[in-house]
């Protein structure tokens, strides 16, 4: 489907001296299969409160992706492996496989020499080595981009509106995604709604968000009903758009949380553009458009959580050196996720982890992960179900340890919503 791979290992060899054994590990929340453990390791409870080895996957991962409440993994030959939950065709599998394998991980038929996997709650994708994405899943709010009016695709589909582009990543939010090239260029397609994709001609909300205040239920039934009939009126944008506002710059990284969008230049100027309900945007000002973040030092590594912001950030030395690197959060706080004290609505340092070297941070729900250059992992924030890896269901307010064996090399950790990856070799 792709071009061949070169420097990959052929189809079938696994005993290439080069080729590094990897194993994913996954702890949190597991109700919808998205840890890829069988019932024996887990069991009735479902969830894994420490790190667990997925032994069903193949032992050449190469990346990991995690959506709400599925995972993906990619392999050195380019093979796509998903898991978790599949109600709406997120694992790429046929419509007649059983519920209860929906857990097992299992190879997508169909692709090949995939470079990477993106995912979320109703859709997911896959970047080839020529830089063309494919997707599938269902949303009603034009999460496919596939064009107007199509809202499914059962197997992996081709995006033609991008096919002449070189897609290095896609983010993807409650309704909206936004895709990166290479030359740094930012395309948008979805729900478009309170600025999520920058300034559109088009805003709105969605149009059950008043069903919440509703005290009688047959008043409940009555707005869900016309809100059914009204989505077609839904601010959607059917095929993925450049991004006007922001051309004559060049973008370097992207991350869509729920309902608010993050977007790195290359440059070191941090946008937000989106909802500001929790102050997830990083600034006063409340245009609905990308605008910058009230952040005084420069992020080289972004990423939004549910309700909540991250970025990884260069802070100078007092002395004109060096430096040091930081982590900084805003937004929702409101089960710790934030790592620190403070008002939620300013971007503010986790001091908690000075004095370590962030490469790589995630956020999920109500939690936050962070992969140090010398291979430690923190967590923080709301610990139901496991979420934090510490083998309790504590909320820890500040950055703490994951332990792991002490031959472990942690190359990469994600976070789903409530649960988590993590590829060691």
């Amino acid at each position: 489907m792709f071009r061949v791979l070169k420097n990959f290992p052929l189809k079938g060899v696994t005993n290439c001296r080069w080729m590094t054994t990897t194993t994913v590990m996954s702890f949190g929340d597991g109700s919808h299969g998205a840890l890829g453990l069988p019932i024996s390791v887990t069991g009735i409870n479902s969830d894994a409160y420490e790190p667990t080895p997925i032994s069903a996957l193949p032992p050449d991962v190469s990346s990991i992706a995690a959506g709400h409440y599925h995972s993906l993994a990619v392999t050195s030959q380019g093979h796509l492996w998903s898991w978790g939950r599949n109600a709406e065709s997120q694992l790429g599998r046929n419509l007649d496989s059983p519920r209860e394998t929906w857990i097992e991980p299992k190879r997508i038929d169909g692709l090949s020499d995939v470079k990477s996997a993106f995912a979320s709650g109703v859709v997911s994708a896959a970047i080839g080595i020529d830089g063309c994405i494919w997707i599938w899943g269902k949303s009603k709010r034009g999460q496919l981009g596939l064009g107007i009016g199509i809202t499914e695709a059962i197997h992996p589909t081709k995006i033609k509106a991008l096919s002449k582009e070189e897609i290095i990543k896609v983010s993807f939010g409650w309704g909206h995604a936004l895709a990166l090239t290479k030359d740094g260029k930012l395309f948008g397609w979805g729900y478009s709604a309170d600025g999520r994709l920058g300034k559109r001609e088009i805003t709105g909300v969605s149009p059950l968000d008043s069903v919440n205040n509703l005290s009688k239920l047959e008043d409940a039934e009555k707005v869900v009903l016309e809100a059914m009939s009204k989505e077609n009126d839904m601010p959607i944008i059917w095929e993925p758009c450049l991004i006007n506002e922001l051309k004559g710059v060049e973008v370097a990284d992207v991350s869509c949380g729920l309902d608010h969008t993050l977007v790195l230049l290359r440059d070191g100027t941090l946008l937000s553009g989106g909802s500001n309900v929790y102050g997830q945007l990083g600034r006063s000002t409340q245009d609905l458009e990308f605008l910058p973040v009230d952040i005084s030092v420069h992020p080289v590594s972004i990423s939004s959580g549910l309700g909540h912001s991250l970025a990884i950030c260069q802070i100078p030395s007092a002395e004109g050196g060096e430096g040091i690197s930081g982590v900084f959060s805003w937004g929702w706080g409101q089960n710790c996720q934030l790592g620190r004290e403070g008002p939620g609505n300013i971007p503010l340092l986790v001091d908690g982890l000075l004095g370590e070297k962030p490469v790589s941070v995630s956020g999920g729900r109500v939690h936050s992960i962070v992969l140090t250059d010398n291979g430690e992992v923190f967590s923080w924030g709301c610990g139901r179900s496991g979420r934090l890896g510490l083998g309790s269901s504590i909320d820890e307010h500040e950055p703490m340890v994951v332990e792991f064996s002490e031959d472990t090399n942690v190359l990469q950790v994600v976070s789903g919503f409530d649960h988590n990856l993590v590829l060691t070799s």
